[in-house]
């Protein structure tokens, strides 16, 4: 049977501390238990989200995982603690904390889960120092990211030396949409999560290929979550719009050139859609992601590319596990203890 790697899961430590008590502002995210399987995650004041313990317990995500035929799931941060909002020194003690749990967690269960880590983007020095010990202390495998980084775009300059040093140190980011724009049209029918949130996810893509980050850092790794939301499909406007308006232009080639480094998971819950990042992109670039443990997850984990008529063995297995392997440069195997080799050069257990 295929090996299947759920690349798009997200975690958050049971304990975490009360930062509006900590440090005063009310934008904290709080973990508020309401019974010993479910909390809420509150913030100012309001329920932000409903959640159960498969949000923070390893034991109860590993039995779904068991149930729905998951083998590893790769572990990253609920978007709603990224904090870019808040004072450096208290929003990297944020990051910090997650990305310890996230890594002993990964430690703890070597065999099942693959971390990925947080940083301050509000702050490009401490986002490279913190990037920096996760992936070579902590030994995580990438380093997920937002949309925007407090309304500024992904093309902020601000950013330039975070992307450099992530292309240097091969670092796989994974970027998910947070702040979603037109926040005060999309409260009504939940359209911040079906429309806003896809949205928000071309715009921090046409950001990277219009503004020529893709082209300053061609081998930058980059997977955009939800399927890239409506990007693929507003690919060929932007191509459109590139050629039409040259005194605009600020790549030697048209957004599509750029694009074909990116990345996407499979969260789109269509095999039409699918078939067309597969036709688009390469089947090479689409890796299996169900958003567990959210309401909006797909399950079982990997149904839309189960239901994609016409793949070959090879491409559904690309889809299924080794995808998301070849960009957490994880070698392919088939045991799950085998050395690999990470970011550095060096051996590292596939689990670290």
């Amino acid at each position: 049977m295929d090996m299947r790697i759920d690349f798009h899961t997200h975690i958050i430590p049971h304990d975490l501390p009360n930062f509006v008590e900590k440090y005063g502002q009310e934008h904290w995210p709080i973990l508020q238990q309401t019974c010993t399987c479910g909390a809420n995650i509150m913030v100012g004041g309001k329920v932000f989200r409903e959640v159960t313990d498969q949000v923070w317990c390893p034991q109860k995500r590993i039995q779904d995982m068991d149930r729905e035929g998951v083998d590893i799931q790769v572990l990253s941060p609920i978007p709603v603690t990224f904090s870019y909002w808040a004072p450096i020194e208290e929003a990297l003690i944020m990051s910090r904390i997650q990305n310890d749990f996230i890594a002993e967690t990964v430690k703890e269960n070597p065999r099942r889960f693959i971390g990925l880590g947080t940083v301050p983007l509000q702050d490009t020095a401490a986002a490279i120092k913190e990037m920096d010990r996760c992936m070579h202390e902590l030994n995580l495998a990438g380093i997920e990211i937002g949309t925007n980084v407090n309304g500024n775009n992904l093309d902020s300059p601000e950013l330039t030396e975070f992307f450099k040093m992530a292309e240097y140190w091969n670092v796989p980011l994974f970027i998910h949409p947070w702040e979603t724009m037109a926040k005060d049209r999309t409260p009504r029918h939940n359209f911040m999560y079906t429309i806003g949130m896809p949205s928000e996810t071309a715009l921090a893509a046409a950001s990277l290929v219009w503004s020529g980050v893709m082209e300053k850092f061609p081998n930058l790794k980059v997977c955009f979550a939800h399927g890239g939301g409506s990007f693929p499909f507003l690919l060929p406007r932007l191509d459109q719009g590139w050629n039409v308006w040259p005194h605009l232009r600020l790549t030697t080639h048209p957004p599509s050139y750029y694009a074909k480094n990116f990345y996407f998971d499979s969260l789109n819950y269509d095999s039409l859609n699918i078939k067309y990042l597969i036709d688009r992109f390469g089947y090479e670039k689409v890796i299996m992601g169900s958003d567990y443990p959210f309401l909006l997850r797909e399950i079982p984990p990997g149904k839309v590319i189960d239901d994609t008529a016409g793949l070959t063995e090879q491409q559904r297995k690309a889809l299924l596990g080794d995808n998301a392997l070849q960009f957490l440069n994880r070698k392919e195997r088939t045991d799950y203890g085998k050395d690999v080799v990470n970011s550095r050069g060096e051996i590292a257990k596939i689990g670290n």
